[in-house]
């Protein structure tokens, strides 16, 4: 066994350094893949011959693997080393990546999918922890920073580059994408990420009844937010089901969690105000960084009819602006406290979904620019503070433990929130449309000019007069169809814009934190 340093902080900044970027790329590439195939799931269906119930599994697999895996990498690291995790996580997240290229059918797309959340799950988390256990004062800032960068600039930018490399190649390329860095991190973390032992005695008192019981509560809850929204909720048997395992298993999860001495998740943790505040807002940013880049591609596709690399495009200022914060922040963060720019980021964040609310069907990327750079600056300069509020509250011993369930909690957040959204989408649509088609009767201006257009065009052809009556009727079904939509969206965005609300008044209960490290007795 390798010998390690007591205090991995006085590695090198050098070897740190390349060490931290070895990890960030792999951490990336775990967090990309989660979005990458969104806007491209039409072009997967066609390849695979799959429904669009069945693609939907394509990103549901990989959630649920990389849900039920973050929170045990903590563990995981304790008794193999970081090193070894990390590496065998990059291993496994590149194999799988080449089947899902490889992938024959959509069952075996959807197998690989699930292999690849999973494998690649313990690469997010372990970067966090890293972080703090590597770089001191202001280079703490600075990687912080980074991480938090990556973290939300990776969901953004997932659609943008999978449209253009769907559209100059093939779907297939989504995954060949991650062979070359995916070897390259395989090969040389072990090396250069060597700053713990591994310690196999951890496996005879491992929490292995912790493990059963959070594997079926994050299991079936998150096959029921998934999924409760296309299949009407508690109407379907197997969601009903999955709801019951979900409540008694999580009840009994929290109950072990609390009680036993070396629970797999370290809930009691958030105890420790810092960090339970830091996850709650964890939680409300999972919310808008998954809801957002979620819900403006499904407008943009619905309402506008922009194909994968339109809805690419259009979401690019967010990344663009993000990168611009980025640089502002890492210097701003030297002077003004942190808890400052937590708050101005939130507003922004906030703000941002908020501008979203008086949209029309004639929205563009040039309307969307505004609203996309309040939240990409607002990303920016909220979730680096979340990162260090929360597990710089944190004493190393617990570090590692916490950090899965900090990152879990942002995850979740985004699983919930798009749930939420997804329901939202279709209730408020049938509300909205009902709403409208009460002003929807013959004599009114607009109905007669539809109705008298198509006669027209219909008499210009040679066609009769029942045919004309029903497309009119056709065409105004798709015109309250697209207001309706509208609607549907500007009321979700609003839903949204609330959940920062909620941060705010949050942070007004949380300590003063900064970039230094907390006691070892922190509570």
């Amino acid at each position: 066994m390798t010998q390690v340093l007591a205090n991995p902080a006085d590695l090198p900044t050098r070897t740190k350094v390349f060490a931290f970027v070895l990890m960030c790329i792999g951490f990336f590439m775990a967090t990309l893949d989660i979005q990458i195939v969104a806007s491209s799931l039409k072009d997967i269906g066609g390849g695979l011959s799959a429904s669009q119930d069945e693609l939907s599994w394509v990103q549901t697999a990989y959630l649920i693997a990389e849900i039920l895996v973050i929170p045990m990498s903590g563990w995981l690291t304790r008794v193999f080393s970081t090193r070894w995790v990390f590496a065998f996580s990059a291993l496994g997240f590149t194999v799988t990546s080449m089947l899902c290229g490889l992938a024959w059918d959509i069952n075996s797309m959807i197998l690989f999918r699930g292999l690849q959340g999973a494998l690649g799950a313990a690469m997010i988390p372990t970067v966090f922890t890293t972080a703090f256990v590597l770089f001191p004062g202001k280079q703490r800032l600075i990687a912080s920073t980074t991480i938090s960068a990556l973290a939300t600039l990776a969901p953004t930018v997932g659609p943008v580059i999978g449209g253009w490399i769907t559209s100059q190649w093939s779907w297939h390329w989504l995954f060949y994408l991650n062979l070359v860095p995916g070897l390259a991190v395989t090969l040389m973390v072990p090396k250069y990420v060597n700053f713990d032992n591994v310690d196999l005695s951890l496996l005879k008192k491992g929490d292995y009844l912790g493990i059963l019981l959070m594997s079926g509560f994050l299991g079936c809850l998150e096959y029921v937010l998934e999924e409760g929204p296309r299949k009407n909720w508690f109407g379907d048997d197997v969601i009903l089901t999955c709801t019951w395992v979900a409540a008694i298993c999580g009840f009994l999860f929290i109950v072990h969690a609390f009680t036993a001495k070396e629970p797999i998740v370290d809930l009691r943790a958030l105890a420790i105000r810092n960090f339970g505040i830091g996850s709650l807002l964890s939680f409300i940013t999972g919310i808008g960084i998954f809801c957002a880049v979620f819900l403006t591609p499904v407008f943009l596709s619905r309402v506008r009819g922009f194909d994968s690399l339109q809805i690419g495009i259009a979401l690019l200022s967010v990344g663009c602006f993000q990168l611009l914060a980025m640089v502002a922040y890492s210097i701003v963060a030297r002077f003004i406290d942190m808890r400052v720019l937590l708050v101005f980021g939130l507003v922004l964040f906030g703000v941002g979904c908020y501008l979203y609310v008086p949209l029309t069907n004639q929205w563009g990327w040039q309307e969307l620019l505004i609203p996309q750079a309040l939240r990409g600056i607002g990303q920016q300069f909220c979730i680096p503070p979340i990162v260090t509020m929360a597990l710089g509250s944190l004493p190393m011993s617990r570090l590692r433990s916490a950090s899965g369930l900090f990152n879990l909690m942002r995850n979740l957040g985004g699983a919930i929130g798009i749930a939420v959204s997804s329901t939202m989408l279709n209730d408020r649509l049938n509300l909205h449309y009902e709403r409208l088609d009460e002003h929807l009767s013959a004599g009114r201006p607009v109905v007669e000019s539809i109705l008298q257009q198509q006669s027209a065009h219909f008499a210009a052809v040679g066609g009769d007069a029942l045919n004309a009556a029903s497309a009119g009727l056709g065409e105004l079904h798709a015109l309250l169809m697209r207001e309706a939509l509208v609607l549907t969206f500007s009321d979700t965005f609003f839903a949204l814009s609330l959940c920062f609300v909620v941060g705010l008044l949050s942070v007004v209960f949380s300590r003063p934190f900064g970039i230094s490290a907390p006691p070892p007795d922190a509570h």
